[in-house]
């Protein structure tokens, strides 16, 4: 496939690179790592680790000509691999921490900045070693510089798992508590999902599908600071034409990606899958995706007309990237990850932002609580009700939801927590101090809503 651009929008993509902070967020390989699964433990880790840096290895180096080629910052290159609770799934907790320790070795081998894919399946229950893996998470994340986990605990066919959401709840917590003298980091490498995708390139829920072919090139790409541009330079323009520009912004954005995934494919020999135009921030002045809702006249990104406004920007970035390329997929739409969101660090500190206004946002945005920092004292029950909620807004509305919170081990709310680079720090933000452990502790399994007999 070939895509060609006219003499007006090269000039128009060198600008939005320039001054408006358009990047391709990341390059993410998925690799299988099914036939590797092996019952001696050591074999399988030989197995894993050369198929991962065999497959890998001129990934980061593909990434960086591309970006010098084409004068696009590619700014991440990552690997997705096959959920190991599938692949490991004979193996204890101690196994499975070995595992994420070889998956680590391979991924500081080939140079990449994170991987994904210790994750589980659990929506339906839990195998022998869906519970394995997830016992390991704490120490596997702590003791590893690039591993992410993922648990998907729900399904708009299967119901929500509230068994697994109980567990998961202390499994966050621990997480924060190995790593309290880094503000708890190994929660920010952790999510729970409800109808995980099985092509999201973006950590830290990036794994690879078993529907997935052997090998995949999945690109991620973001530009907030484009579309705020485009908004903040349109005040008078009423929503419908509000609208339209966002899609027409969306549009450029998504055929740029297209293109360098393309590239990269090409390049490394390995299919194309798909281009994910999520709108993901940074910390960084003027990439910011609460500035953009403060541009169409809200004072504070959390004020009255939040969701709404937030509700036809992500309707408006897939409406646009779905008119640009036929292999738009993971996630692509508007995230809030609040650490990685100046505009929404400043919100929450000028108390405009709140949990209940960000889970209310949940409703018409991509994934869901994203890097939030709790209270280090809070329960694992009231992680695990929080966890609950999203699940069902992402059940119920059948779309991707998901947790990403990082108690703050040792401060209360109005303290702030530091991670640095893309992570960002945010404020601690309260929760509610009312007690849901009875709920969580009832167990089973939240039946998956009529609607999801559509067969």
């Amino acid at each position: 496939m070939t895509i060609t651009f006219e003499p007006e929008e090269i000039l128009q993509t060198i600008e939005m690179v320039r001054n408006e902070n358009l990047d391709i967020r990341t390059i993410t390989m998925g690799i299988s790592l099914l036939d590797c699964a092996d019952q001696d433990l050591k074999q399988m880790e030989q197995k894993i680790y050369d198929k991962i840096t065999q497959s890998a290895q001129y990934l980061v180096k593909v990434g960086d000509n591309l970006a010098a080629r084409y004068g696009i910052p590619i700014i991440n290159k990552r690997i997705s691999v096959s959920p190991i609770a599938i692949v490991a799934a004979h193996l204890d907790q101690e196994g499975m921490v070995r595992v994420a320790k070889t998956l680590d070795r391979a991924a500081r081998e080939v140079g990449v900045n994170f991987l994904g894919g210790f994750s589980a399946l659990v929506q339906k229950g839990l195998t022998t070693g869906d519970r394995a893996l997830m016992q390991a998470i704490p120490q596997a994340l702590a003791e590893t510089e690039t591993v992410c986990s993922s648990v998907n605990v729900g399904s708009t066919k299967a119901g929500i798992n509230m068994d697994a959401v109980a567990e998961m709840g202390g499994i966050i917590l621990e997480s924060a508590r190995l790593t309290a003298a880094q503000d708890g980091i190994a929660a920010a490498k952790l999510v729970v999902f409800c109808n995980a995708p099985e092509d999201n390139p973006f950590m830290a829920g990036a794994f690879h599908g078993v529907g997935e072919p052997e090998r995949v090139i999945n690109v991620g790409v973001s530009g907030p600071g484009v579309v705020a541009h485009v908004v903040k330079s349109n005040p008078d323009a009423n929503f419908g034409e509000l609208a339209n520009l966002i899609k027409r912004t969306a549009f450029k954005i998504t055929r740029m990606g297209e293109l360098m995934g393309r590239a990269a494919s090409a390049e490394l020999g390995v299919p194309f899958g798909i281009v994910d135009l999520s709108l993901a921030p940074t910390p960084a002045v003027g990439d910011s995706v609460a500035e953009i809702l403060e541009f169409m006249g809200l004072e504070r990104a959390g004020t009255h007309g939040t969701t709404a406004a937030l509700a036809l920007l992500n309707d408006a970035v897939k409406k646009g990237g779905a008119m640009a390329s036929s292999h738009v997929g993971g996630l692509s739409g508007a995230f809030i990850p609040v650490s990685e969101d100046a505009g929404m660090v400043r919100a929450v500190e000028a108390g405009a932002l709140t949990l209940d206004k960000l889970e209310a946002m949940t409703c018409v945005c991509s994934v869901g609580l994203d890097m939030i920092a709790i209270p280090g004292d809070v329960s694992p029950e009231t992680i695990s009700a929080i966890i609950a909620d999203e699940a069902a807004i992402g059940m119920i509305n059948k779309k991707t939801t998901a947790v990403r919170v990082i108690p703050a081990i040792g401060k209360k709310a109005g303290d702030r927590v530091e991670f640095g680079g893309l992570l960002g720090g945010a404020p601690v933000i309260k929760v509610h101090p009312f007690s849901s452990s009875k709920f969580v502790r009832r167990g089973g399994r939240i039946p998956a809503p009529i609607t999801s007999l559509s067969n």
